[in-house]
């Protein structure tokens, strides 16, 4: 039987990775501009990955992996540190970051019914309840978010089949640390593999895209990578596929339903974003059905 969410010590690392990437949506809007997506995303993560090497080898965990394990860091990495990033920061020149917040919230379907496909993990009449319940909630969330768009229709709909293509990559690389052969491995060693990869796939696509490595001196955008790289990278990650090896990716996608209410709420306060009746019966639908799935019991 695994750990449930409700546990201290998994909803404490589970509310902080929320409240993290919740906040990221702010700090990723003001890293477009100079600087290509492609070569922000590779600072991103080469902030990360040596702050994961350093950490590996601070906690004691060998670097030395095996063929199997650099197999497996380059499966996940990829899709997880380079695609689904690229995908997310390409969509927010389409979109705006709230409305690709909402859209990754749907990244509990294919969770689940990939953890339920590749990891045999039963989902009980409760969670699927609970989980229906939260995508209508999302689905308001998107209408509103699409209704307070100023892009054309054809932008949008860019913008949203990017943030999808972003989705389906996080989703292979949640489902990935649920398997076995990941959970035999150290965590803080796989991690910084993984991102080692992911940075050579990121400076590849970046080289090829937009030649070579473009930097911007403003503190700003420096300080948003290290916050990036650091919190909302090597530490949240950490946090989040040892939760997903403790309670599954379903349950552990979770977060994505949390995470576009909190970055409205800080959209509230940075941003003057007003609520609407849509955004507040979304909001309430989302965490109602947290609940109830968050109740259930799967094996």
């Amino acid at each position: 039987m695994k750990a449930g969410l409700l546990q201290p010590k998994i909803l404490f690392p589970f509310l902080l990775v929320t409240c993290i990437w919740g906040s990221t949506w702010l700090v990723i809007r003001d890293q477009l501009g100079v600087v290509p997506a492609a070569w922000s995303v590779t600072y991103r993560f080469a902030i990360a990955g040596l702050a994961m090497f350093a950490y590996a080898r601070w906690s004691g965990a060998s670097l030395r992996i095996g063929r199997e394990g650099h197999l497996l860091a380059l499966l996940f990495g990829i899709p997880q540190f380079c695609l689904n990033f690229n995908f997310v920061y390409a969509a927010e020149h389409h979109i705006t970051s709230g409305l690709v917040a909402v859209v990754f919230a749907l990244l509990l379907v294919p969770n689940s019914v990939f953890g339920w496909l590749f990891l045999k993990q039963r989902l009980t009449g409760g969670f699927v309840a609970g989980s229906l319940i939260a995508v209508a909630g999302v689905a308001l969330l998107f209408l509103q978010e699409l209704r307070a768009s100023e892009t054309s229709r054809v932008e949008v709909m860019i913008g949203i089949g990017v943030t999808l293509l972003g989705v389906l990559s996080a989703s292979v690389s949640n489902v990935m640390q649920g398997t076995e052969r990941m959970r035999g491995r150290p965590i803080s060693a796989m991690i910084a593999w993984g991102m080692a990869y992911g940075v050579l796939c990121n400076a590849a696509i970046a080289l090829t895209l937009h030649g070579s490595p473009t930097v911007e001196m403003r503190p700003a955008y420096w300080a948003g990578l290290v916050y990036l790289g650091l919190l909302a990278s090597a530490i949240a990650f950490t946090l989040y596929f040892g939760i997903i090896r403790a309670i599954g990716p379903a349950r552990a996608a979770y977060s994505s339903v949390l995470i576009p209410i909190i970055a409205m709420a800080l959209s509230t306060v940075f941003e003057d974003y007003h609520w609407s009746t849509l955004a507040v019966a979304g909001g309430a639908l989302a965490l109602s059905g947290l609940v109830i799935a968050l109740k259930s019991r799967s094996a």
